[in-house]
C-alpha cells in the first residue's frame, strides 16, 4: 500500500484502536467477540476500516489463524500507549477536584484482602464515604509486576510482601508475619519427633519458594536449602506442599487452617523461620491525585500504628 500522511484521529479512530488492541490480546476475533460483546463481523468490519483508515495490513486471519503484520505489532504496541496515556490523563483530571471521580486501580499480593490484619473491608467503607464517584479496579497480581505498574503509572496502589525497598515508590508497613518451614503429613518429616530433625536433614528435602530476590534474613535461610520449585502465589505453593514433595515457607496465619486440620505441620521451628512484612506501595510523585491520596489517608487512619520502613 502506498504511505499517505494520517492526519488527526478522532473519537472513532480511538475505538478502533481499543477493538484492534483487545484482538490482539485475546489472540483473535473469536475469543474477542466475548470480550467486547459485539459480533465477529462487526469486530472485522472495525478492523478493516482501522486498515483503510490506516492505509496498512494490520493481521492476518483464516486458516493459519490469527497473526500480527510487522506493521501490526507497531500499531499495537503504539495504541497501548496512547490508550494508556488517554486513561491517565481521564483519571488525573477527574482526580484534581475535592471530589475525585474516575478510576482508582488497586492490586493486592495473594491472601492479603482477607487476611483480617489488612483491615481491606473497612479502608473500603472509609474510601467509599469519603470518595463515592471513583470507580475501583481491584486485582490480584505478582509482587514484582506490581512493582513495575506503579512505577510506570499503570496501577496506583499496590499492597505487597514487603521484601525490598525500590527508589520512586512509597511505601507504609501494615504488619509483619512470622514464616516457618512447613510439611504435610504425607511428608517423610511429618511423624518424626522434634530432636530428630535437624537442619542437615531438613535442607536435604526438596523446597518449594517464591522465586524473588529476598530480603537478607529470608536469604539467609533459602541459601543453603534445597531449592527445587517456585511458586509465588501462596494457593498453588500449599497444593504443592500438601502433595508430601516439597517443604515450604508460609506465613504462620496462612498455614493456620491446615496446621488445625492436620494437614501441615511447622518443622525445625528454632532455625526455620523468618519476618516478612505486608507493605502498601504507591509512587513518589508531585503530580496530584486525590482519589489516591484519600485511599492512602483512610489506610493510614485505619492502621494507626503503620509505619514507612519495615521492621527488619
Amino acid at each position: 500500500m502506498a504511505n499517505h500522511y494520517l492526519g488527526q484521529l478522532g473519537d472513532y479512530e480511538v475505538k478502533q484502536l481499543k477493538i484492534f488492541k483487545t484482538v490482539v490480546e485475546c489472540e483473535g476475533f473469536s475469543a474477542a467477540e466475548t470480550e467486547l460483546n459485539i459480533s465477529r463481523p462487526t469486530i472485522s468490519n472495525h478492523i478493516a476500516n482501522l486498515e483503510s483508515r490506516l492505509n496498512m495490513k494490520l493481521c492476518r486471519r483464516g486458516r493459519g489463524g490469527f497473526a500480527l503484520t510487522e506493521e501490526g505489532s507497531v500499531v499495537y504496541e503504539q495504541a497501548k500507549e496512547l490508550l494508556n496515556h488517554l486513561e491517565r490523563f481521564r483519571n488525573t483530571i477527574n482526580n484534581l477536584s475535592s471530589s475525585p471521580s474516575g478510576q482508582l486501580k488497586i492490586a493486592f499480593s495473594d491472601t492479603v484482602s482477607m487476611d483480617p490484619r489488612s483491615k481491606m473491608p473497612e479502608i473500603f467503607r472509609s474510601f467509599e464515604s469519603a470518595a463515592p464517584d471513583v470507580e475501583l479496579v481491584v486485582e490480584v497480581e505478582h509482587m514484582k509486576t506490581m512493582e513495575m505498574l506503579v512505577l510506570n503509572n499503570n496501577l496506583d496502589i499496590a499492597i505487597i510482601p514487603y521484601h525490598r525497598k525500590l527508589e520512586g515508590l512509597d511505601y507504609i508497613h501494615l504488619y509483619t508475619d512470622i514464616n516457618y518451614l512447613y510439611c504435610s503429613n504425607q511428608h517423610p518429616l511429618f511423624d518424626r519427633a522434634d530432636q530428630e530433625i535437624t537442619e542437615e536433614r531438613v535442607n536435604s528435602h526438596k523446597v518449594i519458594h517464591a522465586g524473588l530476590k529476598p530480603h537478607d534474613e529470608v536469604f539467609n535461610q533459602l541459601s543453603v536449602m534445597n531449592l527445587s520449585a517456585i511458586s509465588y502465589f501462596y494457593e498453588a505453593r500449599i497444593a504443592m506442599i500438601l502433595s508430601g514433595c516439597y517443604l515450604g515457607f508460609l506465613p504462620e496465619e496462612v498455614a493456620k487452617p491446615f496446621v488445625e486440620g492436620g494437614e501441615l505441620k511447622a518443622v525445625a521451628k528454632e532455625q526455620k523461620t523468618f519476618r516478612l512484612g505486608v507493605a502498601v506501595i504507591s509512587k513518589k510523585s508531585s503530580q496530584p491525585n486525590r482519589a489516591r491520596d484519600l485511599f492512602l489517608e483512610s489506610i493510614r487512619r485505619i492502621h494507626q500504628s503503620a509505619q514507612s520502613d519495615a521492621p527488619y
